[in-house]
């Protein structure tokens, strides 16, 4: 681990993850990379038993605001997430080494985390509302659209079957709170 840095994990928090692909590259700009992270994503949701809150895939980055998996330390599914993908692409090196982290410990950081995570792709001019984006979990929340990704808060993570650990018939998450009223703006004044 990098001197100075410290990760707090362990602590029932969700996560805010970044991870850029190797010097920024648009390693994942074609819609069949993207569909292959989200693939992965999924697959290593299942392996290692977190819940998903959010996400968006960039071309050349990933946003995650994920719980702490429950069958591997955070480092270890996100190092075989990123394997995953990379063993897969012919691009090498495929990320960068190491990752960003942000413990989200309150509803207004999460509210603030899943903004950003889905005004990304209004940011960087690639559509105009974030429901046009396929890559993120906005338009899964509010499209009704079967994702390719379970999309999972909290309490409905809560609300598992824990002696089976199958999601009960309730898990989407409805309250999402990134809907924008009819007198909201997009982008939001930061």
């Amino acid at each position: 681990m990098t001197k100075g840095l410290v990760r707090y994990q362990h602590t029932g928090d969700l996560h805010f993850v970044t991870s850029s692909c190797y010097r920024r590259r648009p390693y994942l700009g074609t819609p069949g990379a993207r569909d292959l992270f989200e693939r992965s994503l999924e697959s290593m949701r299942i392996r290692y038993d977190f819940f998903i809150t959010g996400y968006v895939v960039m071309q050349e980055h990933v946003h995650l605001l994920i719980s702490e998996p429950s069958r591997a330390v955070m480092a270890k599914a996100l190092q075989v997430l990123k394997l995953s993908v990379a063993v897969q692409r012919e691009e090498r090196p495929f990320w960068q080494a190491r990752y960003y982290e942000f413990n989200v410990r309150s509803d207004r950081k999460r509210a603030e985390k899943l903004k950003y995570i889905h005004g990304n792709p209004v940011t960087r001019d690639l559509v105009v509302e974030p429901d046009e984006w396929a890559w993120s979990s906005f338009r899964h929340h509010w499209t009704g659209e079967n994702g390719i990704v379970e999309i999972e808060s909290s309490w409905t993570a809560a609300r598992r079957d824990v002696s089976t650990r199958k999601p009960t018939s309730q898990t989407r998450d409805v309250g999402h709170p990134f809907r924008l009223g009819h007198d909201q703006v997009w982008p939001p004044a930061c």
